[in-house]
């Protein structure tokens, strides 16, 4: 007996890969739980979280924020804020250990010795979420008082959502020697300043992002045992990379280490997890690199409309019978000019100017 011989098309790349139109790939997860247009979906994770996010209410799904603008403020100020670009105003989360720490923050078991830093404006902000309030605020104390209004909402978040999806971004990153708080970007970039007796850089192994990612899990289950979660790592490169040696190199082994993680976590057979692959969709050398713009890093629209005609096949209600039916030119416009995207770790080449 060959195994080999009765296997479906999808395990064979001739068939799966070499035969299909490169906007036609689809290498999505079947069999899995379905989303309904009734379920609250929260997103979570780096800057390609948004464009999920974004699609997600584009096409029906029931986008859901705890934390919104307060009324009467201005849509452009709104934007400006960060409300709505997550399901939480926490900004980016690039690394596992950000997810992790949020979630015992928002639930009392983690309380950080570093409370706010000063912008040269003498304006101050969050340390773990420095770029949500454009304008600073007035003092520590307010930092404070937007943290625990911040956190209440947090709380809620995990303990309503019926999926989420979760985006990995980075391995890299900074945290406090004191207490090993995890830090989105590093102090002196966004407010802060930086002093190597304070801070460390990290660069997390496998062993360490599959412990966090883990390690979150099992606490949103903790509060609510029936939320679903989809786990993805961001195509998006890194913009820099305080390693030594070249930014493209450190992206390998940063998205490596990233996708070798998700799948040895979701290996835990969970009808509540699935793997969820817009990084090889995004990054395939099928698509002879059209789904990035002219920086080789920023995604292009025909690739967000790739991945969610995908992730639609997956979990939207009755995508099984949509499975085989080539994408048509309407599906393709329907998740276009999703622009907007907010990227903290961008910030770091802005900070150098």
């Amino acid at each position: 007996m060959n195994p080999y011989r009765d296997l479906p098309a999808e395990r064979f790349w001739r068939k799966a890969v070499a035969g299909v139109p490169p906007f036609a790939v689809d290498p999505g997860p079947r069999d899995v739980f379905r989303i309904a247009r009734t379920d609250r979906v929260a997103t979570a994770g780096s800057c390609f979280a948004q464009r999920v996010s974004q699609a997600l209410a584009r096409g029906g799904f029931r986008y859901h924020v705890t934390e919104s603008a307060p009324e009467g403020m201005a849509a452009a100020d709104a934007s400006a804020r960060q409300y709505g670009t997550f399901s939480a105003r926490y900004g980016n989360l690039y690394g596992p250990r950000q997810f992790v720490q949020l979630f015992d923050r928002a639930f009392g078991a983690f309380d950080p010795d570093l409370k706010a830093w000063q912008r040269e404006d003498g304006r101050f902000v969050d340390p773990f979420r420095p770029t949500i309030e454009p304008d600073g605020f007035a003092d520590e104390a307010a930092v404070i008082e937007a943290r625990d209004l911040h956190l209440a909402r947090v709380r809620e978040l995990f303990e309503s959502l019926d999926v989420l999806v979760v985006t990995l971004g980075l391995t890299e990153g900074w945290r406090c020697r004191a207490d090993g708080a995890a830090l989105s970007l590093a102090p002196g970039v966004a407010g802060g300043r930086f002093d190597p007796a304070e801070v460390a850089f990290v660069n997390a192994t496998t062993a360490e992002v599959t412990a966090d990612v883990s390690g979150f899990l099992d606490r949103l289950w903790s509060v609510n045992a029936a939320a679903r979660v989809i786990l993805t790592v961001s195509p998006v490169p890194l913009i820099a990379t305080y390693r030594d040696g070249h930014v493209l190199v450190a992206n390998a082994h940063s998205k490596a280490v990233l996708r070798a993680a998700a799948g040895e976590v979701c290996e835990r057979d969970d009808p509540r997890l699935v793997y969820f692959p817009s990084y090889e969709i995004i990054t395939s050398h099928t698509n002879g690199g059209r789904y990035y713009e002219e920086d080789q890093r920023s995604i292009a629209e025909a690739g967000v409309a790739h991945v969610m005609r995908t992730f639609m096949a997956s979990f939207s209600p009755g995508s099984g019978e949509k499975r085989d039916r080539p994408p048509s030119q309407a599906s393709e416009a329907e998740f276009a000019g999703t622009a907007g995207v907010v990227c903290d770790e961008e910030t770091i080449e802005r900070s150098l100017v």
